[in-house]
């Protein structure tokens, strides 16, 4: 009797893990996940890689719901490559050229550090100083910790203990908005001890704006504008957008697919800049070499780890230096990189200086993060990088995968044992474990279900929502599971 019920039980666990693999690999297909990795020869001439990505992108772009992305490439210090693909209103059908400038979102915050950087080489301020004797024209508010701490290194590595900020504060171009210091007195409220641990921040980056502008004496889009944008061959940047500039910005599309149009935030220096992918491709190109504007010393000072410790961002990179996340690649090379997002917006540049490669993409929408995994992949196997740690988001997604198909054929076997008389038999045990796995698991569908934003869904929008079914399926089935009436079958 014994041995029959291991044997059934051994039974039940092959099927289950059988089913659950072809779940699995189904979930793959179906979500698109299961992308066949072209061989791309290493080093490769530049139109072999540029016909693999005229097909790699729009395909990209179909599954994930793209509707436009400009590319640009670096190599040897150089912008060789720029190209627009898609559209920047689908609506209109207005195509997105490589002339268009695009929110670049927190691209800007590598920007806005180089400006600082500037003004600590001209020794108008001084990294470890406290950052409060810089700002004459504003106060922090009242605050639980002591802002005196707070040192300009600080806000450049968010370690200042300041908040996120509200990224949802947007406005039309030409609609009235208040100031940014305006907007630092209700943001600029500490979380924690300044210099205990890492919180990435746009407000600390909006600090900055303050300080730059009240060191200078200059709007901070003046001064970025003229010491580093113009400098370094940025020629489209800009932090002010109206409705007559032309080409117009592309609209955004949210995790919905739904349009955003132009808008701009109160605060720059931590999103604020439009550009070209060439504009950030030049940016990325010089700051690998000698340049108009820092130093070779500054420039590596900047992609020094300055917080290892970086919370979920550990995931893709290994530490945050001054505006710019370090990794350390397979192969013992250093790379650098920054992203953005933003509603309806995301993008990404990374760079690897010892090479002097890099690659820039901008897209207009949030659903973007597989779609920029599945690129920069595909562009350090041509490079002949082992890999970046934003591939990772592509494991990532055969995890998903695995835990649907695992939810999946958990469901379908509970299933099989409430309607098949083979497996019916009176049983109790166990049923206050099911009950409390299955409301937990409802409980956090309807928490996530609440909030406006979830990381899980912007870094995986397609997996995500199978997964919320996937979860909440498997819970009904345990609470049916449970309710339903057990029959005894008697021998």
């Amino acid at each position: 009797m014994k041995k029959s019920k291991f044997l059934e039980a051994y039974r039940m666990w092959i099927w289950f893990i059988f089913i659950s693999i072809i779940i699995s690999l189904l979930v793959m297909l179906f979500s698109g996940s299961l992308q066949i990795k072209r061989n791309l020869r290493t080093h490769a001439p530049l139109d072999e890689f540029k016909v693999h990505m005229d097909e790699r992108i729009p395909t990209l772009m179909r599954q994930y719901g793209i509707p436009g992305c400009n590319i640009a490439l670096v190599q040897d210090n150089e912008v060789i490559w720029t190209e627009g693909y898609g559209y920047a209103d689908v609506a209109s059908g207005r195509a997105l050229t490589v002339d268009t400038p695009m929110s670049v979102q927190s691209i800007t915050k590598s920007v806005t550090a180089w400006g600082v950087m500037q003004l600590v080489e001209k020794g108008l301020i001084d990294l470890d100083a406290p950052v409060s004797q810089y700002l004459k024209s504003w106060q922090f508010p009242l605050n639980d910790y002591p802002t005196k701490k707070i040192t300009v290194r600080q806000l450049l590595s968010h370690t200042g203990g300041m908040p996120l900020g509200d990224f949802t504060n947007i406005y039309s171009p030409g609609e009235a908005m208040p100031s940014n210091r305006e907007v630092m007195t209700g943001e600029a409220v500490l979380m924690r001890e300044p210099g205990t641990g890492f919180s990435y921040s746009n407000t600390g980056y909006n600090l900055l704006e303050i300080l730059i502008e009240d060191v200078t004496g200059q709007s901070f889009s003046d001064y970025i504008g003229r010491e580093v944008l113009l400098p370094l061959g940025m020629e489209s940047a800009v932090f002010d957008i109206d409705e007559a500039v032309t080409p117009y910005p592309p609209k955004g599309y949210n995790l919905k697919g739904e349009p955003v149009p132009v808008y701009i935030y109160p605060s720059k220096a931590s999103g604020g800049l439009f550009a070209t992918a060439h504009d950030i491709a030049c940016f990325a190109a010089l700051g690998m070499q000698e340049n108009p504007v820092l130093s070779i010393e500054s420039i590596n000072r900047m992609y020094q780890p300055e917080s290892r410790k970086i919370g979920i961002y550990r995931l893709v990179f290994d530490a945050y230096g001054f505006g710019h996340y370090i990794e350390k690649l397979p192969n013992g090379m250093v790379s650098v990189s920054h992203g953005g997002q933003g509603n309806g917006i995301m993008t990404h540049l990374q760079a690897v200086p010892e090479t002097g490669d890099a690659i820039v993409l901008l897209t207009n929408s949030q659903r973007s993060w597989p779609f920029i995994a599945y690129v920069l992949s595909d562009w350090a196997q041509w490079r002949g990088f082992p890999s970046v740690g934003m591939g990772r988001i592509i494991w990532g997604q055969y995890g998903l995968c695995a835990v649907i198909g695992i939810l999946v054929s958990a469901s379908l076997l509970v299933i099989l044992r409430l309607v098949s008389t083979f497996y019916q038999q009176k049983r109790t045990g166990f049923r206050l474990l099911r009950v409390s796995v299955a409301f937990i698991l409802l409980g956090i569908l309807i928490k996530c279900a609440c909030q406006e934003y979830l990381f899980i869904t912007s870094v995986f929008p397609i997996l995500s929502v199978w997964l919320g079914g996937a979860a909440f399926v498997f819970s009904i089935v345990l609470l049916l599971s449970v309710v339903l009436p057990q029959r005894s079958y008697l021998n």
